[in-house]
């Protein structure tokens, strides 16, 4: 007993020395989850803006090309970009992406937040708590997120496509889009494509997630510093974002011919039939990846600067809250 009164009297005797430490407020385990969860769907739902926000116009171009019959080229890539700013001005470029906007910050958001959960959760259930995860459940975690997010989100990203498809007479703005749908094609149709989108997200989101971790630990065991520079991150994300997409390509063009059918004067039903329409009228090269070389210049830039955005507000709102604590 008297060696714990000995003690309590060293601590209050170097009380001076470690005062910025005793005087920071020590959270709940509860409170701490919580401003973690807060802190990733800040970082999540900014990351995404500003990745979309940044290839709004070429994403808006691969989407006319996959919807349609025509054939693509870099060359008639290029030409739909220039009549666009030529008749509809240069913010038109940007059309849908209000939209996108409405989807994406949610989306990117929920995703980034759930991915951060997904893989507390698996750690735990693999005995890696607090440790990089190992292959197949770094996948998993990644697939759950993309999964997770795309369910939540769906039917503004039916919303989107239509608005990025059309001209601007024909759907105004958000809310009128979703009105004329339930209107004249029925609520069902905010859901057409789904399957596709899952399909798609599973290996999309798992092998983006899976690569970026796992060239961030390959660094890290390699280089000795944990936290790589932002130029590295823009190219790990880069790396991460042509493997994603790559692999779910066919599946992004099935979901788009799903998602505007309703206004391009098409029929698709199910994702056999729509693949196998396509592949008929266009062939399975030029229909099924269709745009897919656009991709691989809008897919790792907006993957690098989603995930890059991502790591850096973590740290920044990380360093916010530790200043905080130290003025209280």
């Amino acid at each position: 007993m008297g060696n714990g009164r000995a003690a309590g009297g060293q601590v209050g005797f170097k009380q001076k020395d470690v005062e910025p430490q005793i005087h920071m407020p020590i959270l709940p385990e509860a409170a701490q989850e919580r401003r973690s969860v807060l802190n990733s769907l800040i970082s999540g739902a900014f990351a995404g803006a500003v990745a979309k926000t940044a290839v709004a116009p070429l994403d808006r171009t691969k989407i006319i090309f996959q919807v349609s019959s025509n054939r693509f080229s870099a060359k008639e890539a290029y030409r739909l970009i220039y009549r666009t700013y030529l008749h509809e001005g240069f913010f038109s470029l940007w059309r849908g992406n209000s939209a996108t906007m409405v989807r994406v910050i949610p989306y990117a958001a929920i995703q980034f937040c759930a991915h951060e959960e997904y893989k507390q959760i698996l750690g735990s259930y693999y005995g890696f708590q607090g440790k990089a995860l190992t292959p197949l459940p770094r996948f998993i975690a990644g697939s759950l997120a993309g999964t997770t997010a795309a369910m939540l989100t769906y039917p503004l990203d039916l919303v989107r496509a239509r608005m990025a498809v059309t001209p601007k007479e024909m759907y105004s703005n958000i809310v009128h889009v979703f009105i004329r749908i339930s209107r004249e094609e029925g609520l069902k149709t905010l859901y057409r494509g789904f399957a596709p989108t899952i399909l798609g997200v599973i290996p999309y989101a798992g092998l983006s997630f899976f690569t970026y971790e796992t060239l961030k630990k390959f660094h890290a065991e390699r280089s000795g510093r944990t936290q790589p520079y932002p130029v590295e991150r823009l190219v790990f994300g880069a790396c991460a974002g042509l493997i994603g997409q790559s692999a779910s390509y066919p599946l992004d063009v099935v979901r788009r011919r799903m998602q505007t059918a309703g206004v391009m004067g098409h029929t698709y039903s199910t994702i056999l039939r729509t693949m196998r329409d396509i592949i008929r009228e266009e062939g399975l090269v030029r229909g099924l990846y269709k745009g897919l070389s656009m991709n691989w210049v809008k897919g790792p830039i907006a993957v690098g600067i989603s995930f890059t955005t991502f790591d850096l507000t973590q740290i920044l709102l990380r360093k916010w809250e530790q200043g905080v604590n130290v003025e209280r």
